[in-house]
């Protein structure tokens, strides 16, 4: 199959350089990396007239090729305005589709990534990257690639769908049955964490010690503590680094008391015994109260947990403020049968991911034999 340039079948255009002096609240959007990046952002307008080269209209192409690096298709119905360190990808329809592109500029990403520069900040060369090759088939070849990548991609997109309305039937069984946790409607009782579980924390045992480190016991950092049970860990400890520690049991709630971004107040919930880094309270499984209520329960409070942070530009919390975390406690009877519903949910929820993990792998499947010319 013939291997063409980036270069030679699309125009790359960069983005105007905005300033913040430019930013207005009413007129075209101006399309940054981190509207890309996060659906959820805001967007800063602008009324300036600009060049035509920088407007972006509906399905159009675009690659952020600095700080992150991303292939995306811009879905909005509104006429938007690009801002720099991000490509407008425009093809030369005669050589390439447009589908086609997006899917082999998907598949260049990890090459792209050999060509970043920068320690903190990565960015694309931009010669380098018009050199990247990608194969070429005829027109109509590329049409019939991408059409099946289509229908693999869309079956990802609804197992993802299926996963989202999952986790929001959890979120939306606890409000039923205990409601609110701060207007608390139903008047449930009140208590503080420290009333119904021991809180302790963890350390980081001496780096200058290599055999601390080995692969005995689980040591959880806050990077790993993403709303999600923790089975395995990125570091392990030996057995003389896990003597200094706190070996916490399965089922205890870990909580993020600090960290990067929105780490602060993020749960996770140990499958398995673990240690953890300073960073982590770890709140102890016991009789009195059901592990899989609670930790629901402190998802839910995840911007209640965060506003008790204190300290200058990165607010922490701390243990003593896990402990007197004031929680709604109905009967530990409506506990378990919340447990028991949920249960039953998250079987219907594995079963998704596992779906989602197929789909995942038959589209990467597909594309690696798109790009070999077997499809």
């Amino acid at each position: 199959m013939e291997l063409v340039k980036l270069g030679k079948v699309a125009d790359f255009i960069n983005g105007k350089a905005f300033k913040p002096s430019d930013w207005e609240d009413k007129g075209k959007k101006i399309i940054r990396i981190q509207n890309l990046n996060d659906c959820s952002k805001p967007y800063n307008r602008t009324l300036q007239n600009v060049e035509d080269k920088y407007l972006v209209y509906p399905n159009d192409i675009l690659v952020s090729w600095s700080a992150s690096l991303g292939v995306f298709e811009w879905k909005d119905s509104e006429i938007a305005v690009l801002n720099q360190h991000i490509f407008k990808v425009v093809p030369d329809e005669k050589l390439i589709c447009k589908p086609y592109l997006k899917y082999a500029l998907d598949k260049s990403i990890d090459l792209m990534l050999k060509y970043t520069h920068g320690s903190t900040m990565k960015h694309i060369n931009r010669q380098e990257f018009l050199n990247i090759e990608i194969p070429l088939p005829p027109i109509a070849s590329q049409r019939r690639i991408a059409n099946i990548l289509d229908k693999a991609d869309e079956i990802i997109r609804k197992r993802k769908e299926a996963i989202a309305l999952t986790e929001q039937l959890l979120k939306s069984t606890f409000l039923d049955m205990f409601g609110d946790p701060v207007i608390n409607p139903k008047g449930w009782e009140k208590c503080q964490v420290k009333d119904i579980a021991k809180v302790k924390t963890g350390k980081t045992p001496s780096r200058k010690e290599n055999d601390n480190y080995g692969n005995s016991i689980r040591w959880v950092k806050t990077t790993e503590v993403i709303n999600s049970i923790i089975e395995e860990t990125e570091e392990y400890l030996s057995e003389k680094g896990a003597l200094q520690m706190n070996v916490f049991p399965e089922k205890t709630i870990i909580v993020a008391m600090y960290g990067q971004g929105k780490t602060r107040g993020r749960t996770a919930l140990l499958a398995n015994p673990s240690t953890t880094n300073q960073a982590c309270a770890a709140i102890l499984p016991s009789y009195k109260y059901n592990t899989i209520y609670l930790w629901e329960l402190l998802k839910l409070s995840y911007y209640r947990l965060r506003e008790l942070g204190r300290g200058g530009n990165q607010p922490n919390l701390n243990l003593d403020m896990i402990k007197t975390f004031e929680i709604i406690f109905p009967p530990l009877e409506n506990q378990e049968k919340f447990e028991d519903i949920i249960t039953k949910i998250q079987i219907q929820r594995a079963k998704n991911i596992k779906s989602l993990e197929e789909s995942e792998n038959l589209f990467n499947s597909l594309l690696q034999k798109a790009f070999k010319g077997e499809l």
